[in-house]
């Protein structure tokens, strides 16, 4: 894989997938650009080794749906994540304020001594 920067910090990685080169232009670095690109790769790989004979359109088609089927469990699973966090931390948030009320009482009852 090859690289090039220009002045806007934007850059231009060259990688391979599935034999072909393409220019890739963007703002990331060339190591995480090259990762997605193998990943690319693996995912239509893995799509065209099913059916050797199916076009490149429907193989590209399959692999996307996958790449996304993937991306669309991941944020489902960390919303589920993110709402479980949120109640426990409210649980302890109402927890924390009851204890408190409870001392503040505790202690106003006893009063100075």
């Amino acid at each position: 894989m090859k690289a090039a920067t220009s002045m806007n910090e934007s850059m231009t990685a060259t990688v391979e997938i599935l034999g072909r080169e393409y220019k890739i232009r963007g703002t990331a670095d060339a190591g995480y650009i090259a990762e997605v690109a193998r990943y690319v790769d693996a995912k239509l790989r893995e799509v065209s080794q099913g059916s050797l004979s199916a076009p490149p359109d429907r193989v590209a088609i399959i692999a996307a749906m996958n790449i996304a089927d993937e991306l669309f469990q991941l944020r489902r699973a960390s919303n589920e994540e993110f709402s479980s966090i949120e109640k426990r931390t409210q649980s302890l948030i109402r927890m924390l304020d009851e204890s408190l009320s409870s001392a503040k009482r505790e202690a106003v009852s006893s009063g100075p001594k």
